[in-house]
């Protein structure tokens, strides 16, 4: 899975696009309409824009003194979180990167550091 991520964050596909001809009374659709060709996501994130972001969900949860935040802090040990708290962390960057983290993975996140790894190597982070 690794693996995947990694050549999916380096891989570009040209996208091409044709002006789209209008005529009044006519569509002509014969080589003049909008194509685009094999373009899954348009641009990946970069990891200073990941780590911007996820400090910054961390910090404005409720809950955590924005001081104490970093990019190696753990949730439940250095911000005395519980369990509840830290899925909310979760649900809040799943919002904030209009992506879905399976339970299984989410349940296995529970520092800035690896939310940040996860979200980095996400192909459709946004």
């Amino acid at each position: 899975m690794a693996m995947r991520a990694a050549i999916l964050r380096h891989i570009r596909i040209p996208v091409r696009s044709y002006a789209l001809e209008f005529k009044p009374r006519e569509l002509n659709l014969s080589g003049g309409s909008l194509m685009r060709f094999m373009s899954s996501h348009d641009e990946h994130l970069t990891k200073e824009e990941v780590v911007e972001r996820v400090l910054s969900v961390v910090k404005s949860f409720p809950k955590v003194d924005p001081s104490a935040v970093t990019t190696d802090v753990h949730f439940q040990k250095d911000l005395g979180l519980d369990s509840l708290d830290n899925v909310e962390i979760v649900m809040a960057l799943e919002e904030e990167f209009k992506l879905e983290i399976p339970d299984l993975e989410a349940d296995k996140i529970d520092s800035t550091g690896l939310a940040i790894e996860y979200i980095y190597n996400h192909p459709m982070a946004g």
